[in-house]
């Protein structure tokens, strides 16, 4: 079934409305998955397709894609899928035999990495990542205390969906997690660097009060969840400092900003000048293939190494270290990390002069291709419901994006770093009608 609609600035609006077969498949995914899952949007989207920055739907109609970062070099991108089909061809086991498309991919991707980061483990998510660095920190410091910002998202097993309050209140957070405030000027006027020091100093005290001893800091260093902070270059050196003098490691969660997307480096971290005791990755790391890991000094794991196994099934697997191996080959010979700072800086230009034009467009904070876009009422507070509004109203555009926030009023723009100027602007159009129906 094809709708019949009007063009409006290069796109086919939808109707808002679903089809019938639709209506039933969501009947039946609740049926079937149960009421814990979410789907995106007031009409929800049947995509079937997908291809560089474009998902299409079932009757074939574009959307343009400014939110999955998972398929950050492209969906479906041939090479990526011809390594993978050729290595599950070949060979598909685990770490515990001999294999060479392991160890290349560990050197190859080491080599992204500052020494001492000299160990690399592998996962299946970054939910896993972390949950494994929580182990070793553990087994390293003797303590459990962890300290975390409090709208953060770190993963979805019991230890880590306790440290992640943005998934909600029925696991979050854990008796031995401490939440601090997001890094914001508003949050800490003054110096931000110093100011966020402190709360990790007084979250330390905190646990020293309650017989707890400190374990790690665990932040994504872009704060994704918490509103997109990519903050001044160099402002988390103090809140690293600060937990490694009351005992504790400091975790660098690279699962959203990491592989380049933050156009100057090719890790988060990196932008503050710091090297991190252990660094997770995950999601764009095998562009869509179910693969994550854990870069750690070799001094920090080695108590858990005497002490535990460990292995893990399908994490490290030959198809993953070859599809991995094809995302760090594609990045490198497309220049998707430069193709990230300069479109991303289009992007906070473009974005910023609309806002000239639209007074619901406040702040717009960004770092190479992550942007995080305020929505605002008339007096300047959050607006969520408008940014809820917008969201959906890019959907029916035919152009996906989400919310960030502890308001939900942050719009969170994350595309394939396959990115250019042409899509910035197409976005950039669609959003600014959409803004004047709204």
């Amino acid at each position: 079934m094809t709708r019949q609609t009007t063009m409006i600035n290069g796109y086919t609006p939808g109707n808002g409305s679903l089809a019938p077969e639709d209506q039933a498949r969501i009947a039946r995914r609740a049926a079937l998955l149960g009421p814990a899952y979410r789907l995106f949007y007031e009409t929800p989207v049947h995509l079937v397709r997908g291809e560089g920055v474009w998902l299409y739907d079932r009757d074939g109609n574009a959307y343009l894609d400014t939110y999955n970062n998972v398929a950050s070099v492209g969906h479906c991108h041939p090479r990526v899928v011809a390594a993978m089909a050729d290595q599950a061809a070949t060979l598909a086991t685990h770490t515990r035999y001999l294999h060479d498309a392991v160890l290349d991919y560990a050197e190859r991707l080491l080599a992204h990495f500052p020494a001492p980061l000299t160990h690399v483990m592998f996962t299946c998510t970054g939910s896993e990542a972390n949950d494994l660095a929580l182990r070793i920190a553990r087994a390293k410091t003797g303590g459990t205390g962890i300290v975390v910002t409090d709208n953060a998202y770190h993963g979805v097993t019991l230890a880590t969906a306790e440290m992640s309050m943005s998934i909600g209140p029925a696991v979050a957070p854990g008796p031995t997690v401490f939440p601090i405030l997001a890094p914001t000027a508003a949050n800490y006027p003054g110096d931000l660097g110093l100011g966020f020091a402190a709360a990790v100093t007084a979250a330390c005290e905190r646990m020293a009060a309650q017989g707890i001893k400190p374990c790690a800091l665990i932040v994504d260093t872009i704060f994704s969840s918490d509103a997109v902070l990519p903050g001044p270059a160099g402002f988390l050196g103090p809140a690293a400092a600060a937990i490694r003098a009351a005992g504790g490691l400091f975790i660098a969660d690279e699962v959203q900003p990491g592989f380049g997307r933050t156009g100057s480096q090719m890790w988060g971290f990196q932008r503050h000048g710091l090297i991190p005791d252990m660094v997770s990755l995950g999601k764009p790391m095998g562009n869509g293939y179910p693969m994550a890991g854990l870069v750690v000094q070799p001094e920090i794991v080695a108590d858990f190494g005497a002490k535990s196994r460990y292995f893990n099934t399908f994490g490290g697997n030959a198809v993953a270290a070859s599809v991995g191996m094809a995302v760090l080959n594609v990045i490198r010979d497309e220049g998707l990390q430069a193709n990230a700072l300069h479109t991303g800086r289009a992007f906070h230009d473009g974005l910023k002069a609309l806002a000239a034009r639209h007074p619901c467009l406040g702040d717009v904070r960004s770092a190479g291709l992550f942007l995080g876009q305020d929505i605002i009422d008339a007096t300047g507070a959050p607006d969520p419901t408008t940014a809820a509004r917008i969201v959906n109203a890019l959907r029916e555009a035919r152009v996906l994006i989400s919310a960030t926030g502890p308001r939900g009023h942050i719009l969170k723009i994350r595309p394939p770093m396959v990115f250019t100027s042409d899509h910035v602007a197409i976005f950039l159009d669609r959003l600014e009608t959409v803004l004047q129906r709204l």
